[in-house]
């Protein structure tokens, strides 16, 4: 993409956003993404509470529009994007204070791709990230901006400019990452099917390679710095962001809903059940498999890994536990579903939120699974949680709620 053709429309696009806030002050991040800062679905903090009740909720505040992407949270700030209007096409990235919920600021923008989706999910469903004190959302709209830590636009891209086959009849729902400098959006879909790795400072495209042409909500991994896997119905590649080149590739298929989780360098990939993958040896192209477990089946919600274990909530709502060694089930545990929202973990607790707003609490460091406290949000719950500093941060159709240890 020419530079000169690029700024123009960054420019345009610039004056004929829609934006209006306050100022905040900037933090670091603690739940910068989609699963967490290691992509594993796992926090460093206190444990979650052990009894739930209503006396749990610090906060709960209405959103202006519904969402499927996960809350991210940066030090004192919790940022979340909506979408609304009759054919959602109005666009939401909003900051509140994480101690009281109170809104900071909110910048709006109109979609400038298409917005149709199924009528479950949302125009706001890839999970935002937060990266070097800049926030990065991209919508089902295939729109991406990077507002700073004052709310202030520093660039946004209508990728349907670009790119203007891109779309599928259910929405999109990648969410992005941010390694090395560059922003990694996954881009699939039926017809003009790709990923492009973006410049973290001026939303230029450092490279785009062509992906399987095929619908497909899974979200960019980060392995180490510099290397990130996209997962495909093909299986994986894991390329660099410094070209978009492929360092290793796996082709025995995978998921196109759940997402695949690392851990200590491990890729724990949705194919076949799950199956581990460490790096090549040497200058090889493909990946050790260390072990491959029907047994453990991801259905929507995404696998998570801690602890030496690997956990896969499947669609029969069962909860799975399994051997980080060698894949071996260990234990099962029938939740309260269905579930389309992926776990978190902290510590020896795991948080699992059902479609129906049903919080639960599981104790997963026994020989067996066992739920320690529930709680009843009463609404829609799709989004995944995030979990920061001791709280839960959980995101219904139309609130967003912090729920403490008391």
């Amino acid at each position: 993409m020419p530079a000169a053709r690029t700024n123009r429309r960054l420019s345009v696009a610039a004056i004929t956003a829609c934006v209006a806030g306050i100022a905040i002050a900037g933090v670091a991040a603690d739940w910068p993404g989609f699963r967490g800062p290691a992509g594993s679905g796992v926090a460093v903090g206190p444990d979650l509470p052990a009894t739930l009740s209503r006396e749990n909720i610090a906060w709960s505040v209405s959103l202006p529009g519904r969402g499927l992407s996960g809350a991210i949270v940066a030090g004192d700030r919790v940022f979340v994007t909506c979408s609304s209007g009759p054919d959602q096409q109005r666009l939401h990235a909003i900051a509140l204070d994480a101690a009281s919920g109170r809104t900071l600021w909110e910048r709006q923008f109109w979609a400038t791709g298409r917005t149709m989706c199924h009528g479950k999910t949302s125009v706001a469903a890839p999970t935002p990230c937060w990266h070097d004190g800049r926030l990065y959302a991209l919508w089902s709209s295939n729109d991406l901006v990077c507002l700073d830590r004052d709310g202030g636009l520093v660039w946004f891209r209508g990728l349907t400019a670009d790119y203007p086959n891109v779309s599928n009849s259910l929405g999109m729902t990648s969410s992005l990452v941010v390694t090395d400098g560059t922003v990694v959006a996954q881009v699939e879909n039926d017809s003009e099917s790709y990923a492009l790795g973006i410049d973290a400072a001026t939303g230029e495209n450092r490279w785009r390679i062509d992906r399987p042409k095929a619908a497909n909500w899974t979200s960019p991994l980060v392995v180490s710095p510099g290397l990130v896997a996209l997962q495909s119905k093909t299986g994986l590649d894991v390329v660099r962001t410094t070209d978009g080149g492929v360092a290793w590739s796996y082709d025995g298929g995978a998921a196109t809903i759940p997402s695949g989780c690392v851990l200590d360098g491990v890729l724990y990939v949705p194919s076949h059940g799950v199956t581990a993958l460490a790096s090549p040896d040497g200058d090889g192209t493909k990946p050790r498999q260390l072990w491959r477990s029907s047994r453990l089946s991801p259905g929507t919600p995404s696998a998570v890994a801690s602890g030496g274990r690997v956990f896969a909530l499947g669609k029969a709502d069962v909860l799975t536990a399994g051997s980080i060694a060698d894949g071996e089930r260990l234990w099962q545990l029938r939740l309260e579903g269905p579930f389309s929202a992926t776990p978190a973990i902290v510590g020896d607790r795991m948080i699992c939120v059902s479609e129906k707003g049903l919080v639960q609490i599981v104790d997963v460091s026994g020989d067996e699974g066992r739920v320690l406290a529930t709680l009843d949000l009463e609404d829609e719950v799709l989004a995944s949680p995030a979990v920061a500093d001791g709280a839960v941060y959980v995101r219904t159709n139309a609130r967003l709620t912090k729920l403490i240890a008391r």
